[in-house]
């Protein structure tokens, strides 16, 4: 899911000048991400955690919890759950073809939360 344009509106309305913003999804099967928005990219991107965490494998942590949520798990610690982006003058200084990325990788649906944190510059 693409979340840029919210977190900029977010930046905006909250008028902060310059430093960073730290964004952090709960939960242990999403993650955050910049990348192009290209949907031939987003497919290479689904192929890529496929191949390194296939869904159709067994995974030990089914026997813990009798789910079938494994891959979610490994894919998401892969990605990460956190990004730091700086501010420059109240606006997100992303390059002209990075985009903010939610990406749920469970295997049911979540409800999901993103933490926004600032860290002001002086």
């Amino acid at each position: 899911m693409d979340i840029t344009s919210l977190i900029f509106e977010i930046a905006a309305k909250d008028e902060f000048e310059n430093g960073l913003i730290h964004l952090f999804v709960k939960g242990s099967t999403a993650g955050l991400t910049i990348i192009e928005n290209d949907p031939n990219l987003f497919e290479d991107f689904r192929q890529m955690f496929e191949t390194i965490a296939p869904y159709k494998r067994s995974y030990r942590h089914h026997e813990t919890w009798g789910d079938d949520n494994g891959a979610s798990h490994l894919r998401a610690a892969l990605l990460g759950p956190d990004l730091m982006i700086p501010i420059w003058n109240g606006r997100l200084h992303l390059g002209v073809y990075q985009r903010i990325v939610l990406v749920d990788f469970d295997t049911r649906e979540r409800k999901r939360e993103v933490v926004i944190t600032y860290v002001k510059s002086r």
